[in-house]
């Protein structure tokens, strides 16, 4: 098998549904669809849901069309597949309010004039009851059941809302509508995968093979989640995302290295054998250059090593000018150094909100902020 067809269908990859047939397919020469779609349930995408995005542009390297969805019908009514709760409902605006960068964001990884956008309200706005009916036709109850999250909710007497059982035949239509090949998700989306496969045969298509990948974890150990803030954006300041990326668990590199960059297997087995310190330095040093080149990559190792090793101040600190009455946490929040009041208290309650000299505010371990009252 082609090298390059081999790593696509491994690195950083958990399971192939059907993994015989996608790769006579890619081998074939055939030019498959392959789809991904990302709800906007926050304003910003983190390298965790990137991974998607990078496996897509390995297909697309290849020659193959790469199609991009942005649930904005599904994000309003929300996927529960990796929540121990019910996911509130998003509004239209909130909604509409997240997803303003997200083509933007996609970009900075896929090739835009080879690749398919759509919002997925375009066609599901329009389903009626009979369509979806239809659909709902196909699954049973038990099955919905059987999934862990849910088994367990249920076992607890926690409420499972009926719009949960939309959410898989919703993900399944898109599907439908751009007529995919290949649809690439992550593990916990393991059913609303398998349901655009159960879908297509419906609607006369061939079932799509689907690519699951691992789930990366946040740098508090848990799976990497804008509710918790616990992310690393791909549009975060080159300093912050170096940082960030310096304060994730030791045990955590080996694993972001393979899945999060593009450094060659091989040459990861080489570099992981060295000092702890300097594997880290290495790891942040990658995957800032994959999101703002090498020369901003190298400033925010020099940055790091100038301001923790030596205990220093960054000499790039945002400095911002407030009316002294303006609550801290309105400041932090309009300036993106946390991502919501929740974040906010979280920390303060933790002691890692200071002001380590006048004026100049720490935020964790690697956020800074130098505020002029007037």
């Amino acid at each position: 098998m082609d090298k390059g067809i081999d790593e696509l269908l491994t690195r950083g990859v958990v399971d192939v549904i059907d993994r015989k047939h996608l790769e006579e397919k890619l081998t074939s020469g055939k030019k498959l669809r392959v789809k991904l779609g990302i709800d906007p349930t926050s304003q910003n995408i983190h390298i965790g849901r990137a991974v998607l995005l990078w496996k897509l542009k390995a297909f697309q390297d290849l020659g193959h069309t790469a199609v991009f969805i942005i649930g904005d019908m599904t994000g309003m009514v929300g996927d529960t597949s990796d929540k121990e709760s019910e996911r509130p409902m998003l509004t239209k605006k909130q909604v509409e309010e997240n997803m303003k960068g997200y083509l933007e964001q996609a970009f900075k990884i896929l090739d835009p004039n080879k690749t398919e956008t759509y919002y997925n309200s375009e066609w599901l706005a329009g389903l009626g009851f009979l369509e979806i009916g239809r659909m709902a036709n196909l699954f049973g109850l038990h099955e919905f059941e059987s999934r862990e999250v849910i088994a367990k909710r249920l076992k607890a007497g926690l409420r499972i809302s009926s719009q949960e059982l939309f959410y898989p035949l919703m993900q399944g239509y898109d599907s439908v509508a751009i007529e995919a090949d290949v649809e690439l998700g992550g593990t916990d989306q393991r059913y609303n995968l398998l349901a655009g496969r159960r879908i297509q045969p419906l609607y006369k298509q061939e079932p799509q093979d689907i690519l699951m990948t691992e789930i990366i974890e946040g740098t508090d150990g848990r799976k990497m989640s804008s509710s918790w803030g616990n992310v690393i954006n791909i549009m975060d300041k080159s300093n912050d995302m170096f940082g960030k990326v310096m304060s994730i668990k030791d045990e955590l590199v080996e694993k972001y290295f393979n899945i999060c960059t593009e450094v060659p297997l091989s040459e990861v087995e080489e570099i992981i054998k060295g000092h702890p310190k300097e594997v880290k330095m290495r790891l942040a040093f990658e995957i800032t250059k994959l999101y703002h080149g090498e020369d901003e990559a190298q400033r925010a190792r020099k940055n790091f090593e100038e301001t923790f090793s030596k205990g220093g101040i960054p000499k790039d600190i945002l400095v911002v000018k407030v009316s002294r009455d303006t609550p801290l946490v309105e400041i932090l929040l309009k300036h993106g150094l946390v991502f919501s009041k929740t974040e906010f208290h979280r920390l303060d309650k933790e002691g890692a909100i200071r002001e380590i000299e006048s004026g100049v505010y720490r935020i964790g371990k690697h956020r800074f902020l130098k505020i002029h009252w007037e």
